[in-house]
């Protein structure tokens, strides 16, 4: 067979391939983005438009939906909730796990490997495990329906997140850094503060990032340890799942709060985070 009979055939199935890997990106995306559209779009209709039997693809977009989850369902308290939940547990978590993932990489100590495997691990136990022993304990202490009890909850698994994360990081840094510091008579929270920190700032922002959307997002320990002065916006939204008539459009306002931020957030910051979880894949 002549190679100028084998090029066109191979061209040929190139093209192929490409079209059927263009239509599975197709699909992945539409099926993807389709429910979030729907939720938006619902969110933006009256009450008729968003239970009627046939779908509503035209209509006048109305924000009565959201003022009335906002003010009548209680959901701005619970978004208020949310913020800072997710905030302080990112801080605290921040704050505590860099100086731990530093340490981890650049020190040996007794424990070294139990602490880390103890590390990874915690993030892989089911919550559900863990939600009836906390119940207790927060029972116990008086903290429930309290940010403090979600606070510290949250930390348990936003902080092995950091310390995964920063660990790695950490370990990019030449060490020959550390020790051209040491002969400039640098101490140890020098060299780490002004010199591995802002080399490792990448990862100390993804896993930031990752904390924040962990915290924003949980359902089961608000459900457990909340009732109604920490009621966080996940919460709010199962709050709407009673009576015989649903409000579908004020659920998907709700819904569509709760989202959005996130996924602006994740947009705006798509390049950093790509760059910070693959900084230290690559060496």
């Amino acid at each position: 067979m002549s190679v100028t009979a084998t090029a066109p055939r191979a061209a040929g199935r190139r093209a192929r391939a490409s079209v059927w890997h263009f239509l599975g990106l197709a699909v992945v995306f539409l099926t993807s983005v389709f429910p979030f559209y729907w939720m938006v779009t619902t969110s933006l209709k009256t009450r008729a438009e968003a239970v009627a039997r046939d779908p509503v693809w035209l209509f006048t977009p109305t924000l009565k939906n959201y003022e009335a989850a906002l003010f009548d369902y209680g959901v701005a308290h619970a978004l208020l909730n949310s913020t800072i939940v997710a905030s302080c547990t990112t801080v605290l978590a921040v704050l505590l796990g860099t100086p731990a993932a530093y340490a981890l990489a650049r020190y040996e100590f007794r424990g070294k490997r139990e602490l880390w495997f103890w590390y990874i691990t915690n993030r892989m136990v089911s919550p559900i495990v863990l939600a009836v022993p906390v119940f207790l304990i927060a029972n116990s202490l008086g903290l429930i329906d309290t940010h403090l009890v979600l606070i510290l909850l949250y930390l348990t698994f936003t902080l092995p997140i950091v310390v995964w994360i920063c660990t790695d990081q950490f370990r990019g840094v030449p060490v020959a850094l550390d020790e051209a510091a040491r002969l400039e008579g640098a101490g140890a929270w020098t060299i780490f503060w002004r010199i591995n920190l802002p080399l490792a700032m990448p990862g100390v922002v993804v896993s930031a990032i990752l904390s924040f959307i962990f915290a924003w997002n949980d359902l089961l320990y608000a459900l457990v340890l909340t009732r109604s002065e920490a009621r966080t916006a996940p919460l709010a939204a199962t709050s709407f799942m009673s009576g015989y008539e649903l409000p579908w459009g004020e659920i998907m306002a709700t819904g569509t709060m709760i989202v959005l931020p996130m996924v602006v957030f994740a947009l705006i910051v798509s390049r950093r985070l790509v760059q910070g979880l693959t900084m230290g894949a690559v060496k």
